[in-house]
């Protein structure tokens, strides 16, 4: 589930909950299977057309807050769709996978043409199943790419995306030599082989990879064999898939006095490691790499939306403007089918809270992303997200 994380728990104390290795990738862990293709409905481009978002109210108070981030989000995009009408329709699912299934073909049979949302992973496999035989496309804000393809598409950050971006960085600065240190739960093994497919893609080399338990002597243990492989393989790299409501706080204090240091073996998160912000005042992430969204288009959005509902907005909340903004640039071009599955993964892509992106045909997503690193408790830009498809970066 989604989770703001307010405080880092102190390292000897925080291996008591399981991994979030990103954002939403733990709200349905387990693979769930994909659902029927879908190309579309037709839509009039010309009258407004019918968006269902479906948003996690009537569950817990955190739940309720997501939903009223993603609804106020959804609707600060649609101020911007010059000579494009969207008439938006809120389903609330209490986060239940049931309820959204429910919910998206009660909004299907309200003339719904895209389904926008749900958020968990598992609400958005129901959802998907519970509409593929309409042909209603589902761009749903998990993260979780086991429940991708068909008619579901994720817009949430993806282990993939993030692996590829750091490792050609990576192998572009001469930092080619990988060890993979991960927790052996499966949003581990997913961010593992995440890892490992960005590596044999880009050409560098994996020099092994070491998993831990999630309990505090687990990691412990793990700390000396990543010394070991390090040392003998000659890796120059430690890619790691921990975050800081896991075992990074531990792992920053427990690394560095066995010896491996960023002064000689590059650390590299899969995860954002200036989220929350006291991440940063960990040691042992000083000159550490991660992965964000594009600073200057997100700053833009936080700012455009704590003018117009007086609070900063979560993380997540940019995915729904992101969903909306494709939309309507696909509505804008005035076709009957804007809504296809073609249409939606078009090469070209869309431009969102967080620079561009777009949607693949297997149900994921690729983002424009910015390599960045920590100095003095602060992040500083190493390079720069793209900012058309097929630059660098990609």
């Amino acid at each position: 589930m989604f989770a703001i994380l307010r405080t880092i728990p102190k390292p000897l104390r925080m291996l008591i909950l399981p991994i979030f290795a990103m954002m939403l990738s733990a709200c349905d862990p387990a693979a769930l299977g994909n659902v029927g293709g879908a190309s579309g409905p037709k839509i009039d481009p010309n009258a407004p057309v019918p968006v269902a978002l479906l948003v996690p109210r009537g569950g817990s108070a955190s739940d309720n807050l997501l939903a009223t981030n993603l609804e106020n989000a959804a609707r600060l995009a649609i101020r911007d769709l010059d000579g494009v009408q969207i008439d938006l329709r809120v389903y609330g699912t209490a986060g239940q996978a049931s309820t959204a299934a429910t919910a998206a073909s009660q909004a299907v049979a309200d003339g719904a043409k895209i389904i926008l949302g749900p958020v968990y992973g598992e609400a958005a496999n129901a959802a998907g199943v519970a509409v593929a035989d309409s042909g209603v496309n589902v761009l749903s804000f998990s993260n979780n790419t086991t429940i991708a393809g068909g008619n579901v598409f994720v817009l949430g950050p993806t282990f993939d995306n993030t692996a590829n971006r750091l490792v050609n960085y990576a192998k572009r600065t001469g930092k080619d030599k990988i060890v993979v240190m991960h927790a052996s739960d499966i949003g581990g093994q997913l961010g593992r082989n995440a890892i490992q497919r960005a590596i044999a893609a880009n050409g560098a080399t994996l020099s092994g990879s070491v998993d831990y338990a999630l309990s505090q002597q687990g990691v412990i243990a793990a700390v000396p064999k990543v010394k070991a492989l390090i040392d003998s393989s000659g890796a120059n790299a430690l890619f790691l898939t921990a975050n800081s409501s896991t075992a990074l706080p531990l792992l920053s204090e427990l690394l560095p006095n066995a010896g491996v240091r960023n002064s000689s073996t590059q650390f590299i998160g899969l995860t954002r490691w200036d989220v929350p912000a006291q991440t940063l005042g960990l040691a042992g992430v000083q000159g550490g790499w991660f992965a964000l969204p594009d600073p200057g288009s997100s700053a833009a959005f936080a700012q455009r939306y704590s003018a117009a509902y007086g609070s900063r907005p979560l993380d997540i909340a940019g995915l729904s403007f992101d969903g909306i903004a494709a939309i309507g640039s696909l509505v804008k071009n005035r076709k009957g089918n804007a809504l296809s599955t073609s249409a939606l993964t078009q090469a070209a892509g869309f431009r969102g809270a967080g620079g561009i992106f777009r949607l693949l045909p297997d149900g994921s997503n690729q983002r424009g992303l910015a390599v960045a690193t920590i100095r003095d408790k602060q992040v500083v830009l190493l390079e720069a997200a793209p900012q058309a498809f097929g630059s660098a970066g990609f």
